[in-house]
């Protein structure tokens, strides 16, 4: 059943969002064209620019994403604490970077309409694939229609639910054999944390969240969880898998083989929402419905 986006969107249960959107063509976004041959590889590019730009003009924080040969991931943090803090200068000056006639003579608009949609998701998305369709369309010599009418998101009701999704985002290029490893895996954002490329990404840094200005993981056990779960993804990559099992693991107790099978079928288990089955009875009863997919999943294999 469609739900409506606002509806969707709820900061009263989750700031964190997990949103995908796919090219409708045959012709690859970013990739070789095993049909006509050509290469859009630099495609992917444009995109990673155009999200470190979104993520400085925005009140959307960005904490993941991986850019792939036919569709992307980003996870985000709406933060309406920034949004809020804004003076309405600030909030115009901001928009004018997207839109470069909004000035308060040319629209009719307040500026708090300008405020909520720079904390939009909707908003954020349409930035990121309006242009980037023009570019594409511009450069394939055609029109019509690039990406599905509608991206999918993906409420992360609890810290256990966003470090799934992170990590599947950032394992996504392994999952799908494009790359051996995490720092191989380009164009993604765990290759720019590593290569120390992360400004525009919500800090990793445990302890440090007094105010939510970071994720609340440590660094060194977010990317040892990662390449772990990388080679238990891949048993054939080099390594033992059952050793040195990340402790993160275990505060956050997680039961190492579950955590596999999750990476390896995420995208198959749940839907519109992952979290505890508390946290999904809650966002159920909030959409008005009395069962969302992945609801069974958490029940039998408690978390």
């Amino acid at each position: 059943m469609t739900v409506p986006r606002s509806q969707q969107i709820s900061l009263d249960h989750t700031p964190y969002y997990h949103c995908t959107s796919r090219c409708v063509r045959r012709a690859f976004l970013c990739g070789r064209d095993r049909y006509s041959g050509n290469d859009y590889a630099h495609r992917r590019q444009w995109l990673e620019d155009r999200l470190v730009f979104l993520s400085e003009v925005f009140a959307i924080d960005l904490l993941a994403y991986a850019i792939m040969s036919n569709h992307y991931h980003v996870v985000v943090k709406l933060n309406a604490e920034k949004a809020a803090a804004w003076s309405d200068d600030e909030v115009q000056e901001r928009w004018s970077n997207l839109y470069a006639r909004a000035t308060k003579t040319s629209t009719d608009l307040p500026v708090s309409t300008w405020r909520k949609r720079l904390l939009s998701l909707s908003w954020f998305m349409r930035c990121i694939n309006e242009p980037l369709a023009r570019y594409a369309n511009r450069e394939d010599g055609c029109k019509g229609r690039f990406w599905e009418g509608r991206f999918k998101s993906q409420a992360l009701l609890d810290e256990t639910a966003l470090l799934r999704c992170m990590c599947y985002v950032d394992l996504n290029p392994i999952r799908a054999g494009i790359a051996k490893t995490p720092e191989s895996s380009h164009h993604t954002s765990i290759k720019a944390r590593i290569d120390g490329r992360h400004e525009h990404l919500l800090a990793i840094d445990a302890g440090q969240d007094q105010e939510g200005t970071s994720v609340p993981i440590n660094w060194r056990d977010y990317l040892a969880l990662v390449d772990w779960t990388g080679r238990a993804l891949q048993p054939g990559k080099r390594g033992v898998i059952a050793a040195d099992l990340p402790p993160i693991l275990f505060r956050f107790g997680l039961e190492p083989d579950y955590w596999v099978r999750e990476m390896q079928h995420y995208g198959r288990w749940y839907y519109r929402a992952v979290g505890s089955a508390h946290a999904l009875q809650r966002y159920c009863d909030h959409l008005g419905q009395k069962w969302l997919k992945g609801t069974a999943k958490i029940q039998l294999h408690p978390v």
